[in-house]
């Protein structure tokens, strides 16, 4: 039974581990670069990724036989973001943004070709677009996924463009890949990105990115209102406010991350002891 108890620990570990990596590439990753990265046997790294796959956990590329994260821990994932936005000090800071601004304003992170609002604060006018936190809409048609989009590796961003349906919406809405490659290079340069009536006519938005302590771009804020009150010129006026949250937003991260790391520190540092014990 206790062996039984170890192995199984020692998979999950395992798992977990394939997992990190699979979050942290850019691009799919094969078995080979599995192995090697990890310093794992390939065939344990076979044997875990079946199963993290018939778990739908982990997708697999039958193209090119290479794995990234799937649906199902993509869900999880951003179920777990979700929740630590709405809580504490990140609400705050949404919250005095749209007291300041007077306008819905919302955070977005990246599912494949949709976004997915992880936190949202509505503004007190009567006309608005309700949406609940976790509600998605297509990339290519927000500012929020524009603006991720645009932040993606560009061998990344070339492939998801290919395989995005690129439905139209509206008569604004971006169809063509090669036009929608131009308006992504472009956000990439400004620093921003806008939706003028793309997704719902008649409904403006303006989107500057987050960054974690790494420098990357690992969410989206928008400030959105229907274009009777506000035109897209002078949504962008709203620029300097809207990066000043951003950054505030930015030093919560930070101090998730670092509550992370030294949260996984000391597991390792258990872990260690507890080797050394049975040795």
């Amino acid at each position: 039974m206790a062996g039984g108890g170890k192995e199984s620990g020692s998979a999950l570990k395992k798992a977990f581990l394939i997992l990190d990596a699979l979050f942290e590439s850019d691009t799919p990753m094969g078995l080979a670069e599995l192995s090697q990265q990890l310093d794992l046997p390939r065939q344990t790294v076979h044997r875990v990724v079946r199963q993290l796959e018939d778990l739908d956990i982990i997708r697999r590329d039958f193209a090119r036989d290479h794995f990234s994260v799937g649906a199902r821990m993509m869900r999880l994932s951003l179920n777990a973001v979700g929740v630590a936005w709405r809580m504490g000090p990140m609400r705050a800071v949404l919250k005095d943004l749209v007291a300041n601004l007077g306008e819905t304003c919302n955070i977005g992170v990246l599912d494949r070709d949709e976004i997915v609002y992880i936190d949202r604060v509505e503004c007190e006018w009567p006309l608005r677009l309700q949406l609940q936190a976790g509600s998605r809409m297509p990339a290519h048609a927000t500012a929020i996924g524009k603006l991720l989009l645009a932040h993606l590796p560009s061998r990344t961003r070339k492939r998801m463009i290919e395989a995005a349906p690129l439905l139209s919406f509206t008569d604004h809405t971006i169809t063509d890949p090669a036009s929608l490659e131009l308006e992504l290079r472009a956000i990439r340069r400004n620093g921003f990105a806008t939706n003028n009536s793309e997704n719902l006519s008649g409904l403006i938005a303006v989107a500057v990115p987050i960054y974690d302590d790494g420098g990357r771009v690992v969410a989206g804020l928008a400030l959105h209102a229907p274009d009777t009150r506000m035109d897209v010129k002078e949504a962008e006026q709203k620029l300097p406010t809207m990066r000043a949250a951003a950054a505030k937003l930015q030093k919560h991260i930070i101090e998730l991350q670092d509550m992370d790391s030294e949260q996984s520190g000391v597991i390792d540092d258990a872990e260690s002891d507890h080797r050394s014990s049975l040795s």
